[in-house]
């Protein structure tokens, strides 16, 4: 994660040319046995800067005051040389800062998902999609859009458009996740990420049809859109290294809504 001066998290809602930064890893770092090692290197590059390689192995030095949304800790500073990339790239004081499970726990709001826990996502560690939905959604659109505007970690075919609202509880592969809660839309999805320009759609023809005065009528309207769901994972405390879902896997559903109406939100 990026953070200002004052350790608070860097998003694309105030710096939108973050879109345009690329990260790549190892190839090997995607398999079940790899660990890091001083030669493992994470490269972050973006338009008209020099490409930074930032050590996959663990950072020594602890940065304090660290805040993400209502969650403040300590991080892992990823150096000197990041915090400069990032600087100049943003034109403001930034550094880079990891996640350190083994001293810090941020716990997922308990009134949708009581005793799991995220790392620097936004609210919960998955969000899922199905490419159904996106489909629905380009058909009304004057300019079709990627999947990428919305940055699902978990994206699904083979069901009907907005199918997943109703998904409380699915199975991938040999781990059981929990839907807990829609996913209210900011302002990111009006963002290209190719460009790191802001425009009004997707928002604009979503308030017609996936507004929460539209599909949550029994509660007061906030004026969120949604699209996706958000999920926690019942296995994430007993997952080993190894254990992965990928793509191909079969989705199943062993539990869902009669209606969106139902829905947590």
């Amino acid at each position: 994660m990026v953070v200002n001066a004052n350790g608070r998290m860097i998003t694309q809602r105030v710096e939108p040319k973050l879109a345009l930064i690329e990260v790549e890893f190892p190839d090997e770092a995607f398999s079940e046995s790899w660990d890091s090692s001083s030669d493992s290197y994470m490269v972050v590059k973006a338009p008209g800067m020099d490409m930074l390689k930032v050590s996959l192995s663990k950072p020594r030095d602890m940065v304090e005051h660290i805040s993400i949304w209502n969650w403040n800790g300590s991080a892992l500073d990823e150096g000197a040389k990041a915090a400069q990339w990032f600087s100049n790239y943003l034109g403001k004081t930034s550094r880079l800062v990891r996640f350190d499970p083994a001293s810090q726990s941020r716990t997922t709001d308990p009134d949708y998902a009581n005793g799991y826990k995220t790392m620097f996502s936004d609210e919960y560690p998955f969000m899922l999609i199905s490419q159904g939905s996106l489909d629905a959604l380009n058909k009304m659109l004057k300019e079709p859009i990627p999947i990428n505007r919305f940055r699902p970690n978990i994206l699904v075919e083979g069901c009907g458009p907005f199918s997943e609202d109703l998904w409380k509880e699915i199975k991938i592969n040999k781990f059981t996740f929990y839907g807990v809660k829609l996913c209210s839309r900011c302002k990111i999805p009006t963002i290209n990420q190719e460009t790191g320009i802001i425009g009004s759609e997707p928002t604009e023809t979503l308030k017609g049809f996936r507004s929460d005065e539209i599909l949550l009528l029994n509660k007061k309207p906030q004026g969120q859109v949604y699209v996706g769901q958000n999920l926690v994972c019942k296995d994430c405390f007993t997952c080993d290294r190894g254990d992965v879902i990928k793509v191909g896997d079969p989705v199943y559903i062993l539990q869902q809504l009669s209606s969106t109406a139902e829905a947590a939100a």
